[in-house]
């Protein structure tokens, strides 16, 4: 895992400018965070080699895509051991209206993050597949009425270096 502690501050601002907008140009990028083409090009690769920066890829919006229904899901699972977490937690990955997926603590297992069109849809995917998923005991979901915040931006003004 690579050391946030070898970030200096021209990382910290190439990491944030890139994640207001992948798109600029690498003399635009370079002039934001006061650096020149080369130097500027080979921090991201650095940033891109040591696993600080991901990928780089497009936000959509779901409402204009027909994509408006958010639903957060609370699964709570049958057992606990190894195998059947693997599974559950591999099976998720294959259902692509699932758009995260995180293990929690309480009471629950695991919370959902689940993106279709409509509530008949997810209607049909909760008793056609999620229900079905290995190891599930039972699914609490939650239907967001407005998205209030919503940003892919990390709090990179948190990071102790």
């Amino acid at each position: 895992m690579p050391d946030v502690h070898q970030l200096d501050d021209f990382d910290i601002k190439i990491l944030k400018a890139l994640q207001e907008n992948a798109d600029y140009s690498m003399n635009e990028l370079g002039d934001l965070v006061g650096l020149s083409h080369t130097p500027c090009w080979r921090r991201i690769k650095r940033l891109e080699a040591d696993g600080f920066i991901r990928g780089k890829v497009t936000l959509l919006d779901a409402k204009q895509l027909n994509l408006g229904v958010t639903v957060h899901a609370y699964l709570t699972i049958k057992s606990h051991d190894e195998d059947s977490l693997l599974a559950f937690e591999s099976a998720v990955q294959d259902v692509k209206e699932i758009v995260e997926c995180y293990a929690t603590t309480g009471d629950k297992d695991f919370l959902l993050r689940v993106v279709v069109d409509s509530v008949d849809h997810y209607e049909q995917l909760l008793k056609r597949t999620l229900v079905h998923l290995p190891n599930v005991a039972s699914v609490n979901s939650i239907f967001a009425l407005k998205q209030v915040k919503y940003t892919t931006a990390l709090p990179l003004e948190s990071i102790r270096r």
